[in-house]
Parts: C-alpha cells; sequence; structure tokens
C-alpha cells in the first residue's frame, strides 16, 4: 500500500505544506505539481494510506463529551491547541488538522487534473480510467466534508447560502486563489462529487481502504444527517446497506483483548484513521462515567470498548483499527453506523416498528448469545431517544459525536450543555455555540485572507 515513483512530488507538495512558513492554503508557490507520465502513476497515489486515509482530523474527538480529563491529565496534553480545543478556547494554530485533510485534496486533484493528459493506450486502461476518477472525486468530497464539520457553521437551510463554508480546493493549481465557499456552496459540492463518482465505483468494498460504491452512498447520509436532511439521510444509509449490510457478532471476538477488533473487519466500509491526540492517551482520557454505565453487563461492548484505568475510570480500547501499541481512531464508514442511521430516520418518519426492526438487528450481535431481549413497542421515551442513545454509544470515539451534537443540537429535545472542569474553573458550551466552529488556521489567515471564523 504504498506510493511508487510519482511520491517524491507529492512528499515535495507535503513538505511544503506543513512547514511554518508555508503551508498548504498559504503562500502559494509559483508551481504546479510534477505531471505523471501513465496511469499508473495516478493510480498509485490512492495506495497511499498514510496521506490518504491515516491523517482524519482529530479535533472533533477532543472537543467532544465522550470523555474527560483530570487537571494533571489535562496540563500533561502536549500541545496547546488540544488543551485549548478540551476547553472550547478560541485558537488558531490548527496544524494538521487543517493541514492533512487539504493534503488529501490535493492528491485527489492531481489525479483529476491529470488524467485527461494521461494517454490510454489498451481497452484495460480505457476501462480503469472511470473507476480512478471516481476514487479521486470520493476522496475529495470526503476530506472536504471533514473539514466542513469542523471550520464552518452546522448548516441551517435558512441561512446557508450566507453563511461562510470552507475554501474549495477542486484544482491542484496552488496558484489558485483561495476563498471561503458559502455554506450551501460547499455541502452542494461535496454532494455532486459523491453523485458523480458513484456508478464507477467497484459495488463491493473489497480493498477497505479504496473507495466503493457501499462507501459513496454512506458518505452522502452522512453529509445529508449532518444538514438534518433525514429522508435523504435515511435512503442512502438503505442504498449502502443494500449494497453491503454485514454485521460481526461479538461473542466472536475476544473482548478482554486490548486490541479487540482487526483492521478492514468485516464491518468496515472504507477504511480511515485519525492519530491519537495526547488528551485521548490511555493515562489521560478518563471516559464519561454515565456513558460507560449506560452499558448493560450483558452488553459485550462493555468489556470490549473499556479497560479499567484501575481507579475506578475507564479507557477507550474499542477501535477497529486493529492497533493497541499505535493507538489510533477509526473515522472510517462502517455498517453499525448505516443500521443507526438509518434506524434513526426511520424513526423520524413515524416508521417505528422498522427502526426498531434495525436496531434490534445491531443489537443482537452486541449482546452476549441468548441475552439480548429485543425492543417491541411501545418504548418509553420514545424510538427516536433510545436510538440516538444507541448510536452514541456504538459509534464512540469515530469522530462523529461532534457533528451529532451541532445538529441535535438544534432541535430542543436533544440540545445539551457540555461542561468541563479545570483547576477549580468551570467551562461551559451552550448549544448554538460559536464555539462549535473551530477558528481556521492563523497562516491561511494571514496570507490568504480570508475571513476567519468567530
Amino acid at each position: 500500500m504504498y506510493i511508487n515513483k510519482f511520491l517524491p512530488a507529492i512528499s515535495l507538495i507535503a513538505i511544503i505544506m506543513t512547514s511554518s512558513c508555508n503551508k498548504y492554503l498559504d503562500k502559494k508557490p509559483n508551481q504546479r505539481l510534477t505531471t505523471p507520465a501513465t496511469l499508473d502513476d495516478l493510480s498509485q497515489l490512492l495506495n497511499d494510506y498514510d496521506r490518504i486515509n491515516g491523517y482524519y482530523p482529530s479535533a472533533g474527538e477532543i472537543s467532544a463529551d465522550n470523555y474527560y480529563l483530570l487537571d494533571d491529565g489535562w496540563a500533561s496534553t502536549g500541545l496547546e491547541l488540544h488543551r485549548n480545543l478540551y476547553l472550547w478556547q478560541k485558537f488558531d494554530q490548527v496544524g494538521s488538522d487543517w493541514v492533512s485533510p487539504y493534503t488529501a485534496v490535493l492528491t485527489a486533484n492531481v489525479i483529476l487534473d491529470n488524467l485527461d493528459k494521461i494517454p490510454l493506450n489498451s481497452a484495460m486502461q480505457k476501462e480503469a480510467a472511470p473507476e480512478l476518477k471516481a476514487k479521486a472525486l470520493f476522496i475529495r468530497a470526503y476530506y472536504h466534508f471533514g473539514l466542513s464539520q469542523l471550520f464552518m457553521p452546522v448548516y441551517n437551510k435558512a441561512t446557508a447560502n450566507t453563511d461562510l463554508g470552507i475554501p474549495l480546493k477542486l484544482s491542484a493549481d496552488i496558484n489558485e486563489k483561495i476563498t471561503r465557499a458559502s455554506s450551501q456552496r460547499t455541502y452542494d459540492c461535496i454532494i455532486a462529487d459523491i453523485k458523480n463518482a458513484i456508478n464507477d465505483l467497484p459495488v463491493a468494498p473489497d480493498k477497505r481502504y479504496l473507495p466503493s460504491r457501499p462507501a459513496a452512498y454512506g458518505l452522502l447520509s452522512r453529509v445529508y444527517l449532518s444538514m438534518q436532511e433525514y429522508k435523504e439521510a435515511g435512503l442512502y444509509a438503505d442504498s449502502c446497506l443494500q449494497l453491503y449490510n454485514t454485521l460481526m457478532d461479538y461473542n466472536s471476538i475476544d473482548p478482554a483483548s486490548d486490541a479487540p477488533f482487526t483492521q478492514f473487519n468485516d464491518e468496515d466500509i472504507y477504511d480511515t484513521q485519525a492519530a491519537y491526540p495526547s488528551a485521548l492517551y490511555q493515562g489521560n482520557a478518563k471516559v464519561d462515567s454515565v456513558l460507560y454505565n449506560s452499558f448493560s453487563d450483558m452488553d459485550i461492548r462493555k468489556e470490549a470498548f473499556f479497560s479499567s484505568n484501575g481507579d475506578g475510570t475507564y479507557f477507550f480500547k474499542g477501535n477497529y483499527t486493529g492497533k493497541s501499541d499505535d493507538p489510533t481512531m477509526f473515522t472510517g464508514i462502517a455498517t453499525d453506523e448505516m443500521y443507526l442511521t438509518r434506524a434513526e430516520c426511520l424513526a423520524r418518519q413515524g416508521d417505528s416498528l422498522n427502526a426498531l426492526n434495525d436496531l434490534n438487528t445491531l443489537l443482537k450481535n452486541r449482546f452476549l448469545k441468548g441475552s439480548f431481549v429485543p425492543y417491541s413497542l411501545p418504548v418509553p421515551g420514545g424510538v427516536l431517544k433510545l436510538i440516538l442513545s444507541e448510536r452514541r454509544k456504538e459509534l464512540i470515539f469515530r469522530e462523529l459525536r461532534w457533528t451529532d451534537l451541532r445538529r441535535l443540537n438544534k432541535e430542543p429535545a436533544f440540545a445539551d450543555t457540555l461542561y468541563r472542569f479545570i483547576n477549580g474553573q468551570k467551562y461551559e458550551l451552550l448549544p448554538g455555540s460559536s464555539r462549535y466552529t473551530l477558528q481556521i488556521d492563523k497562516n491561511t489567515i494571514d496570507i490568504s485572507g480570508i475571513e476567519q471564523n468567530p
């Protein structure tokens, strides 16, 4: 899964992008990327797992409410950025959470800009080119969407044409003038890229680090869910599950293991990861006690997801990355997410019976064999509340909670005020706060002159 001879050109740009004085979307060198010579050159760019799949932003998980830090854990967090994110403070030295997604976008644009210039000398190459273009479109949409959930306000249909979105990079030309699209334009572009990719993507998620048609449907479902467009989110989750719906039976794993799940497991549709920030290290992050105690003792996830710190608190270990010695967070698209999204959207449309069917299908694979009692109507508190509770439990530490908080804060019944306590001081994040939108990287603001977030 490593890049071939074209890597030096991309590596050079990556160095430019990550240098302290000359980042991508900042100062723009007077050059374009080296032109690749063959279709294989372009194809191999997708196989650089680290650059394409391995650096999803983690800022949303640092900011979310799945865990808490004690004073010493907060103080020992390595980066000032992470300490500020934890307390929801304004901070504009964002670093890799801004740069890394645009690195993947750049790689996708290199493919898209050069694909029509490459001679296709065989029927096999002519057949492969549309699929390669589709995969590049998917990657561009995937990371534009990841950026949108951090650096622009939550979608509001009434104001989307005037709300500021993110800078959309639709070309590999690094001399291109940088501007911020509107929120509506941002989402329209993301959705268009995915829809333009779908028909040329592989029907099965064979190589799970590469885009597939189920992954594209899953990404569309995520996008529409973040927009609170629940009918569309449910339809695309269903389209994903029609093509791929495998769930793991957790009775088949070793929940006591330090890494109970393997990478590219049967639920993995599209695999991406985020490096664990120090705020989330085992010795620092304590899983929210109310969240931990919401898991039944018959629920295998309670042991598979968590381990004791030895002081009455717990840390999270249940990543779908298969790693324990090099901790990373799974941020990809998986079937369990799609079942929960379809269930939520069915519940919102009044189809409680089928919503519970989806939820029960998932949960019977999570409980000790023979112990799960399926939910039936009526459900105390309502079906939607139950599904949202299970969504939070199942998808913990996948960089999804921040997006869920943002969208659910639009509904009074599910809006929540978050609290942190550090060094005797109380911090709070109110529903709808501007702190749900992070500061754009300072270098980008200084050099491009685009408008900073509040």
